[in-house]
């Protein structure tokens, strides 16, 4: 069997950001190369001077000058600490546009996804920032589709609100990416056995929201709930959450009552219900960001589930 490629990942650095934000973030995917016995992620720090970036600690990492970086990375996240919603560089900016035209998935960590914001990336797109900030920039956007989470992904899009949250985000990466088993291996690995699910951490987990305890049911929700806009084939669904297809079935209808892609519409659908509510997004973007490609195709469901068009339901009616 041809092993995947090293996926490349790039952090851009903004002086003053949070040293355990990052380390959050850089970890777990060491230790997946670790446990995994090759070099599953190649990691590159970057920053727009290069050289020495300091955390708020005072401590801080190498970087790449952004001039001397390239293109060519799978991910680059942003992590930002202080006031990310005053920071403006021109040369940053235009570095994440040349990424995102080229395809380059792109994150934010704690207040790195304000900046992606600025530079206009995450328009029609789901995200998150650390609390502080939270209110400032909704202020700053009342557009802006922002979500009281601990991390969200959105096709193309990471974000994630910092601190410890980023060891959370990472699981749900590396499950994606390299399946349940090596996540939890990580996990273990960091004596980090309170996984918090991607909804903010007052919210109950997926265990208590569903009444449910068996694993694979838990991996196989946490995997939908962070692949809203990019829905998955029950295939994956299975091989990710460490079970065959069959079997997953049968589990998911025994104790959620709807086949996997029943419930994974409906968990759509309802995401869909909220944005429609909550947000004046246009409703052909609403179905781009919950999975529906098919403008029709949206409105037939969402006339099944909930009664009435999403139009109707945004008019009030």
């Amino acid at each position: 069997m041809i092993e995947p490629a090293t996926r490349r990942i790039g952090f851009v650095l903004i002086e003053g950001y949070a040293l355990m934000s990052a380390a959050a973030a850089v970890e777990p995917l060491r230790a997946a190369n670790l446990l995994a016995g090759r070099a599953l992620y190649e990691m590159h720090f970057l920053s727009s001077a290069g050289g020495l970036c300091r955390a708020s600690v005072g401590a801080g990492f190498d970087t790449l000058a952004l001039e001397a970086a390239g293109s060519d990375y799978d991910r680059v996240f942003v992590v930002a600490g202080g006031d990310p919603l005053s920071y403006r560089n021109a040369r940053l900016a235009a570095f994440l546009r040349r990424l995102a035209a080229r395809g380059v998935a792109l994150g934010g960590i704690s207040g790195g996804a304000a900046i992606l914001h600025e530079a206009g990336l995450l328009r029609a797109r789901r995200f998150t920032i650390h609390w502080q900030h939270f209110d400032a920039l909704l202020a700053r956007d009342p557009e802006a589709l922002m979500e009281r989470r601990l991390f969200v992904i959105d096709r193309d899009r990471f974000t994630c609100a910092g601190g410890a949250g980023p060891l959370d985000m990472m699981h749900a990466l590396i499950a994606a990416e390299q399946g349940a088993e090596l996540a939890r291996a990580v996990s273990d690995w960091f004596i980090h056995t309170g996984l918090r699910p991607a909804e903010d951490p007052q919210r109950l987990d997926v265990t208590m929201k569903y009444g449910i305890h068996h694993a694979a049911l838990a991996a196989m929700i946490g995997l939908m709930e962070d692949h809203i806009a990019d829905p998955m084939e029950l295939a994956q669904l299975a091989r990710l959450s460490g079970i065959g297809a069959r079997q997953l079935e049968r589990l998911c209808r025994q104790h959620l009552g709807r086949s996997v892609m029943q419930f994974y519409r409906d968990l759509r659908l309802d995401k869909a219900r909220e944005l429609v509510t909550q947000t004046t997004l246009p409703v052909q973007d609403i179905a781009l960001a919950t999975g529906f490609p098919n403008s029709a195709h949206f409105a037939r469901m969402f006339q099944q589930r909930f009664g009435q068009s999403s139009r109707s339901l945004r008019k009030g009616g």
